[in-house]
């Protein structure tokens, strides 16, 4: 019975029965990773595995390489694999295969406009020996994603189905809703049902079935395509596929010709390059990655987005949350990016319920009225960003009445917890007084909602912004009344948080008042973005980042146990930053940085495991909620602004090294405009010139870390 409980346990057991390497990695129960491909502004994208096996859709079949050579079926398994961006940074993902005798490219890219965009195949097979060499190159049609089976959450990963296979000479149709289109003409082509077996039977005999279209009863047909080659010594033999994304627009889609494919790829690598390549770094080799990192997950963030909708994943977290996307367009706007994140704001407000309550989330099916009491102060947070690095007052008159109705709402929430069930002497109860109510907003708390800080912190965060963006507006009596908000709750907030310290015998600011859990990685989002550092009781607050660092550092130990982490953690970099310890926070950008699987797509997933084989749940990759955090906690690193002293921080993180050989930065926006600045060392000291279109903050510009 175990054999076929599942799709998945069958073909586990059928993997079991062929050569290691006919198979996906997961068969083996081995984790496997991989990134997205996909155009701005689309719905839909395809995943690239790292072993070079390509998902075209959502759910769809994989188009796998295998290579005959020698009377032997070259897979994954018998190559040496590694994985690159084009330029290192530009989401143009490849994967390459060495042989003892020959090199194996995949490049995979997306090209034109959303609603009508095409996935590109390009793959290149170079002799890279001394002889000449001849086969075939075979790119298998196979019922598997790249999207792994335990990747359960929103759209499962594993199987899928191939029905119907339809081949002509100009296309191949697969279960009639997706076609591929063989730019390259193929030498021959095959279909098999499953019950003749699965294609790499008949690959491993260097043959292909006879049919070319079929109906598979079972719904799990595979098949391939061959191409001959011999090759010189140094020669190359290029072979393209076009995927289109969206086949009912088929008629209305551009795909380009075999020959034109390489001025598709250049245009769309200038494209990106134009898009993501917003501030100038001028840094000495070491700073490559981090400023690659913070390029590619740009470019990651804008792939994942559906339409004005800003995504953290393409898979499992294919839904917009105004957590994920507040913080996200906090990011964007920080690169420069701005018109995706006026189309996001003016979007999700649209579905603020009449109540004035913000939605958590927002997909398909609409706002999503799970009450989440972080959203509200998240929303607020969002809109008054997109006015510090614009100014645009009209955006912020058009959405006043959302800031409003979002603090109407937050004031009755608060209401529920100050009547006088809350005033006894129970110290449960009275460390609940004045806060929003028990929320799951914190997946920690998903079984069992809990009155949560983190949702205390943002709904601070939403009163500050609220009263300032009154202010802005000459709203006078809204500024009083979202002022007086404001204090009130900070006022029970620090009450609250210093009961919770007292009852559960802590020495660090907990989580929420019920467990007095801990929990860092929440808490430092009071640092930033809500800007309560010199509010946090000390010293609680120095005792939670140290305590959060003395875990990190065991945690390099190959010797302490562990199973995993959020990468998350990445916001710590700037927590470290914002309290004045820039050793630690280089200590944790090494540590993420090796967590990036494969290191060489510059990002990360939403969880990573201890042992990078060991299988499980990882959420989706890229997940660019985390990508976000990244780029403003490595953003913390050359500026950031002090919001309480209203002044710009400059130089937090620079490394040494950085600073010793020289650096600039141009065109980095800031709430006081784009700042240039240029170090250079002197004999006996360095010069700092300091430039661009800023007006001085009242608060001044500091310089640290010198």
């Amino acid at each position: 019975i175990a054999f076929s409980e599942t799709p998945e346990a069958f073909f586990r057991e059928i993997a079991k029965d062929h050569p290691r390497g006919f198979f996906p990695r997961y068969f083996y129960g081995e984790q496997p990773y991989w990134t997205v491909v996909g155009v701005n502004n689309d719905t839909k994208e395809a995943l690239v595995g790292e072993d070079g096996r390509v998902e075209i859709d959502k759910t769809e079949f994989t188009i796998e390489p295998f290579v005959s050579l020698g009377g032997q079926l070259v897979n994954w398994n018998d190559v040496q694999i590694s994985q690159l961006l084009a330029d290192n940074y530009l989401p143009v993902p490849v994967v390459n295969w060495q042989h003892e005798k020959f090199a194996l490219a995949t490049t995979a890219f997306a090209d034109g406009e959303a609603g009508k965009s095409v996935l590109y195949l390009n793959y290149e097979l170079k002799n890279t020996g001394d002889s000449p060499i001849s086969g075939n190159l075979y790119l298998a049609l196979r019922p598997f994603q790249v999207n792994s089976p335990w990747q359960f959450l929103n759209w499962a990963g594993g199987t899928t189905k191939i029905k119907s296979i339809r081949s002509d000479e100009s296309l191949i149709r697969v279960n009639d809703s997706k076609v591929i289109v063989p730019l390259t003409g193929a030498d021959a082509f095959g279909a098999a049902e499953f019950d003749e077996g699965d294609i790499t039977a008949f690959l491993a005999k260097d043959a292909l079935p006879e049919r070319h279209s079929l109906n598979d009863h079972f719904g799990y047909a595979s098949a391939a395509l061959k191409y001959r080659f011999v090759l010189a010594p140094g020669a190359v033999k290029t072979v393209r596929l076009a995927v289109p994304f969206h086949t009912d627009k088929l008629s209305e889609t551009q795909i380009v010709s075999d020959g034109e494919v390489p001025e598709r790829l250049a245009a769309v690598k200038s494209f990106w390059a134009s898009k993501i390549n917003t501030v100038a770094f001028d840094l000495p080799p070491s700073g490559n990655r981090i400023v690659n990192t913070i390029r590619s997950n740009l470019a990651y963030i804008l792939i994942n987005r559906d339409g004005p909708g800003i995504q953290p994943g393409s898979r499992s977290y294919e839904r917009s949350w105004i957590r994920d996307g507040s913080l996200t367009s906090s990011a964007l706007l920080k690169l420069g990016v701005r018109e995706e994140v006026h189309d996001f704001l003016n979007w999700y407000a649209g579905y603020q319920f009449e109540s004035g309550k913000v939605p958590c989330v927002v997909d398909r099916r609409g706002p999503d009225p799970v009450p989440e009491n972080d959203s509200h102060g998240q929303l607020i947070f969002g809109i008054y960003q997109y006015f510090l690095f614009t100014k645009d007052t009209t955006f912020l008159r058009e959405n006043f009445s959302h800031v409003q109705h979002a603090v109407e709402y937050m004031d009755e929430l608060v209401a529920q917890r100050m009547t006088a069930e809350y005033r006894v002497d129970d110290p449960d109860m009275r460390a609940k007084f004045g806060l929003l109510p028990e929320s799951i907003s914190h997946e920690g708390y998903s079984a069992k909602p809990m009155h949560s800080f983190w949702d205390d912190f943002f709904a601070i965060k939403g009163y500050k912004d609220a009263t300032e963006i009154a202010k802005i507006l000459g709203e006078t009596t809204l500024t009083t009344q979202f002022a007086a908000s404001r204090d009130r709750f900070r006022d029970n907030l620090y009450r609250s948080i210093r009961l919770s310290i007292e009852k559960e015998n802590i020495n660090y600011i907990p989580g929420c008042v019920e467990l007095g859990d801990f929990d860092a990685t929440s808490t430092a989002i009071a640092i930033y973005p809500c800007n309560e550092l010199k509010n946090l009781p000390q010293p609680f607050a120095q005792n939670t980042f140290d305590r959060y660092f003395e875990y990190f550092s065991n945690r390099r130990n190959p010797d302490f146990e562990w199973r995993d982490y959020t990468p998350y953690e990445v916001r710590l970099i700037g927590t470290f930053l914002y309290l004045g310890q820039p050793a630690r926070a280089h200590a944790l950008i090494d540590f993420f940085f090796s967590d990036q699987r494969p290191a060489g797509w510059n990002h990360w997933a939403e969880v990573v495991r201890n042992g990078y084989r060991t299988p499980g749940f990882i959420g989706d990759m890229p997940h660019t909620w985390v990508g976000s955090d990244y780029i403003s906690a490595a953003r913390a690193m050359f500026v950031y602004e002090d919001e309480p002293d209203q002044s710009l921080v400059l130089g937090a993180g620079l490394y040494n090294d950085w600073i010793e050989k020289g650096m600039s930065v141009r065109g980095l926006p800031t709430y006081f405009g784009n700042l240039d600045y240029t170090i250079k060392q002197l004999e006996n000291g360095i010069t700092i010139d300091i430039g661009g279109d800023l007006q001085l903050p009242s608060g001044g510009i500091r310089i640290r870390n010198f």
